[in-house]
């Protein structure tokens, strides 16, 4: 799996799983019960995880409709 979002903004997670799942590529958050960690701030991030082979194609998805993935 290779990390496809990084972001502290739970409402693009849900946009880009609600995208990708319309392309139909799976994804998988992580990081989501991390706000018991920070006191539900938000300042952790979560993360979107594609499959290797999916990882192209999502991130050109994201691409095309200026979603920033917060990655380097």
């Amino acid at each position: 799996m290779k990390e496809l979002l990084r972001s502290t903004d739970p409402t693009i997670i849900a946009y880009a799983s609600a995208l990708l799942a319309g392309e139909g590529i799976e994804v998988f958050e992580l990081d989501v019960h991390m706000s018991i960690l920070d006191g539900s701030l938000g300042i952790l991030p979560r993360r979107l995880m594609v499959r290797d082979a999916d990882h192209f194609m999502a991130n050109a998805v994201l691409r095309d409709l200026d979603i920033p993935t917060g990655l380097p």
